[in-house]
């Protein structure tokens, strides 16, 4: 059974050390929660089938799994496939903070006319790099001229008026805008045939589930009372969690910032050195249960060098209140 979701190979070398803990008897590995809490506080990467919209999968995922709340990581239009981040009860609470993730697709292209192989490579090319794009007119964001990023592009085959490629990208570059824009510039005009999405941040095609796997695997524990399959679809919300900068704190710092309250030097136990003044970060247990996500005032240097103080202000509690025992009397400063 996987525990952690801090990574503890070359842990050294990826955190400060503030002050050494080792996980007491409150709370509990995210991998080892009881099944209901762990659909509760979970996630699912769905296939999306071409047809449904995006709100229409997440409804589906919250009948099959007998949910109030679940919500998605990034939308994707009806006619396009993919990967399809979609967060439970809990997990919800996240979704501001991975809709900014990067997004990575396979598109195929269909030229207008006639270019040369060459021609094409060197107009794609041009592509890679800060981009402005206005938002087509069926989008459902404003339509001002913006810029985004696209990171890789790479052509996977060509195929007569056909091109096939790779797109990594920033999340909310549109890939029908940016096949339109090719084709201008390529003289030929064109537009994207078809779409998918085979990774959002760090979830790719190979952790994606069909909803009919979904529900198999909910009936067959409703059923059976077998957890294995559901626990495979299912990840903890941490697991969304992984590739943000974090800070590991004290159990005697967790019910305070619950409350809301920010976290000072003294709840600190290791820090991730690449975090910087400004950062959004992930907080975690020593069991790696996400307690919140703030903002750091400091960076980690002078996190690890301070004695007292704030050092990250809390801006959205996951953690129920009550999970860690209550160690403070109503002020930040208290966190001991």
């Amino acid at each position: 059974m996987r525990n952690r979701i801090i990574p503890r190979k070359n842990f050294e070398d990826v955190f400060y050390v503030k002050e050494e803990g080792e996980p007491g008897e409150h709370g509990i590995y995210p991998y080892n929660r009881p099944i209901r809490d762990y659909i509760r506080k979970g996630m699912v990467c769905i296939d999306k089938p071409m047809g449904p919209s995006s709100h229409e999968v997440v409804v589906w995922v919250r009948k099959i799994l007998e949910v109030e709340k679940t919500g998605h990581t990034g939308t994707l239009d009806p006619r396009v496939t993919g990967v399809l981040p979609v967060m439970i009860e809990d997990g919800t609470k996240l979704v501001k903070y991975l809709q900014e993730s990067d997004k990575e697709y396979v598109t195929l292209m269909h030229l207008h006319g006639d270019a040369r192989k060459e021609d094409i490579e060197r107009v794609m090319g041009k592509f890679v790099g800060k981009i402005y794009q206005r938002p087509p007119l069926k989008s459902a964001v404003k339509k001002r001229l913006r810029v985004r990023e696209v990171k890789e592009i790479e052509i996977l085959e060509i195929d007569g008026r056909d091109v096939l490629f790779r797109v990594l990208c920033e999340a909310g570059t549109y890939i029908r805008k940016l096949c339109v824009d090719i084709g201008e510039v390529l003289g030929t005009g064109a537009h994207m045939q078809e779409l998918r999405r085979t990774r959002t941040g760090i979830f790719d095609e190979s952790r994606a589930y069909t909803l009919h796997d979904l529900l198999d695997a909910y009936v067959f524990w409703k059923e059976d009372g077998e957890e294995k399959y559901l626990r495979e679809i299912v990840m903890p919300m941490e697991e969304a969690a992984k590739t943000m900068k974090k800070v590991v704190v004290k159990d005697t710092a967790v019910d305070a910032i619950c409350h809301g309250a920010p976290l000072t030097a003294k709840g600190i136990h290791y820090v991730e050195k690449t975090i910087e003044p400004g950062d959004v970060i992930a907080l975690f247990t020593l069991k790696s249960e996400l307690v919140a996500i703030a903002r750091a005032k400091i960076g980690a240097e002078d996190m690890l060098k301070v004695r007292r103080g704030v050092v990250a202000e809390t801006l959205r509690v996951i953690m129920e209140r009550g999970t860690y025992p209550s160690y403070w009397k109503g002020r930040a400063e208290k966190q001991i």
